[in-house]
C-alpha cells in the first residue's frame, strides 16, 4: 500500500463534549488520510457498502474493533469455503482480481483508507465479485478479535508501509507481535504470504518470522518465488521502475499442539 504521511496525528475518535479524545496505547501501522472522496466513491458507500462492508462494533478509535465483536465467515458469505484475508488491500487491485478469478474461494480485504475501500467496491461490483467482503479496521485487531481462530486459509500482506525512517520503524506491521496474531486466525497448514520492495524491511520480516514458533518457511533458499496469484499492480510496477527488487516470503502455519 502507498506510504502514509508520517507526521499526521494518530487515529482517534472525537470525545463527547465533556471528555477528551481517546487514543490507542501503542503505535499503529498506518496514519489515516483525510480527503474528499469522489462522487463515485460516495455512491459506493451509500449503494454498495451494505453488501460489501462488514459492520463491526468499534472500540476506542474509529478503526478499532471492540474485543467482543466477532464475524463468522460462514455467516458473512453464506457458505463454507476457503477464506483468504488481505491486510492493507489499498485500492483493491490484487484482491478484486483474485476474487473475480477464484469464485470458489472467499476473500476479506482489511484496509483503513475509506477511499481505497470505495474503489475496491466499485471494481468488485463491475467484476461481479460477490465472494468479497471489506472491513475498515486496524488489522491486528481484526486478527485478535474479529475473526474466529483457525478460520483463514491464507493471509496476505503485500507491500505494507515500510516506515523507512528510523524513528518510525516501530510502526511496522511485521514485528514480533504480529506472528502470534497471524497464527491465531490461520488454520493448521494455512499460509502467510508477505511481499515488499524495501530490502531492509524484507530482512526484518524474515528475521521476525524465523523466531515465530508457530510457522515454518514454505520456500527454499533466501526468498520465496514471486506469488503467481498476485496480479501485477501499478504499485508493484512503480517499485520495479525505481530499481527495487520485489522480495516474497511464505510461511506455513504449524499444527496446533
Amino acid at each position: 500500500m502507498p506510504d502514509a504521511t508520517p507526521d499526521a496525528a494518530p487515529d482517534a475518535t472525537s470525545g463527547t463534549a465533556d471528555s477528551a479524545p481517546r487514543y490507542r496505547d501503542k503505535p499503529v501501522s498506518f496514519v489515516r488520510r483525510s480527503g474528499r472522496m469522489s462522487d463515485a466513491q460516495e455512491r459506493a458507500w451509500s449503494e454498495l457498502a451494505p453488501f460489501y462492508v462488514v459492520d463491526v462494533e468499534r472500540g476506542a478509535a474509529a478503526t478499532s474493533i471492540h474485543p467482543d465483536s466477532t464475524a463468522d465467515p460462514v455467516v458473512l458469505f453464506g457458505r463454507e469455503a476457503p477464506l483468504v484475508v488481505e491486510i492493507g488491500s489499498g485500492q483493491g487491485h490484487a484482491i478484486v482480481h483474485a476474487a473475480s478469478t477464484t469464485p470458489d474461494t472467499d476473500f476479506l480485504a482489511v484496509e483503513v483508507f475509506r477511499a481505497g475501500l470505495a474503489r475496491t467496491m466499485l471494481d468488485a461490483d463491475r467484476a461481479g465479485a460477490r465472494n468479497l467482503r471489506l472491513v475498515e479496521a486496524n488489522a491486528p485487531e481484526v486478527l485478535e478479535h474479529l475473526l474466529p481462530e483457525g478460520s483463514v486459509d491464507e493471509l496476505w500482506v503485500f507491500f505494507p508501509d515500510p516506515w523507512h525512517k528510523a524513528k518510525h520503524t516501530k510502526r511496522r506491521l511485521i514485528a514480533p507481535a504480529f506472528p502470534p496474531l497471524a497464527a491465531r486466525v490461520l488454520r493448521d497448514g494455512g499460509v502467510l504470504r508477505l511481499a515488499t520492495d524495501w530490502e531492509e524491511y524484507a530482512l526484518q520480516m524474515r528475521e521476525v518470522m524465523a523466531d515465530a514458533a508457530d510457522f515454518a518457511p514454505a520456500f527454499e533458499g533466501d526468498w520465496a518465488p514471486r506469488f503467481d496469484r498476485r496480479t501485477m499492480t501499478a504499485f508493484e510496477r512503480k517499485g520495479i521502475a525505481k530499481g527495487r527488487d520485489i522480495r516474497d516470503l511464505a510461511y506455513r502455519r504449524l499444527p496446533r499442539s
